[in-house]
């Protein structure tokens, strides 16, 4: 692991940052299924400054997801580094798990993003559209690399050319979050 203090970015305008991403990339976690597909991310600005998270992926043909908040880690700050709550199990929240989420890297144009947290354990490189040129991503995976984060571990998430737009068959029984703690 890297000593290096990581650079996020500035001045992030939360109302254009809202909205849906796909997950290009990641490192495997145990809080998704390892054989999801179209794996996606939406966020929304609430009245109260508070961002409602929906992170949404398909397993076995069945969508899985969870839902949670974002807030800025401190408020007087203008770096983009955020707090992300979700309550677990999803079929019966009940315990908070509190996570980082700092954006690394986020083109002017608010299309890609790179996002990390100051352990290096996680990683995502993000994007508007379900496909991310190669030039680009190899860029963000550069500057991931800079950062201090072993690129190695990177998983490229399978994305449709149409990904779902319906919800779709649920998970009901939440048989992907238990699955995850067992690492499958």
């Amino acid at each position: 692991m890297s000593n290096k203090e990581m650079t996020v970015e500035k001045g992030v305008d939360l109302r254009r940052y809202m909205g849906r991403w796909y997950e290009i990339a990641c490192f495997p976690s145990r809080f998704q299924p390892s054989d999801g597909t179209n794996t996606r991310a939406t966020y929304t600005l609430r009245e109260d400054g508070i961002v409602g998270v929906l992170n949404e992926t398909w397993s076995g043909g069945k969508r899985s997801y969870i839902e949670g908040t974002a807030y800025k880690a401190d408020p007087n700050s203008d770096e983009a580094k955020l707090k992300v709550k979700f309550y677990v199990p999803p079929f019966l929240p009940i315990f908070p798990v509190v996570g980082d989420y700092w954006i690394l890297h986020l083109d002017r144009d608010y299309h890609y993003a790179l996002i990390g947290q100051p352990s290096r354990n996680y990683l995502w490189i993000l994007c508007r559209q379900p496909h991310l040129d190669d030039e680009i991503y190899n860029q963000l995976v550069e500057k991931a690399k800079e950062e201090g984060y072993d690129v190695s571990k990177l998983h490229k998430t399978p994305q449709s050319d149409t990904p779902p737009e319906q919800e779709g068959p649920q998970d009901t029984k939440g048989i992907w979050w238990i699955k995850s703690l067992f690492g499958k």
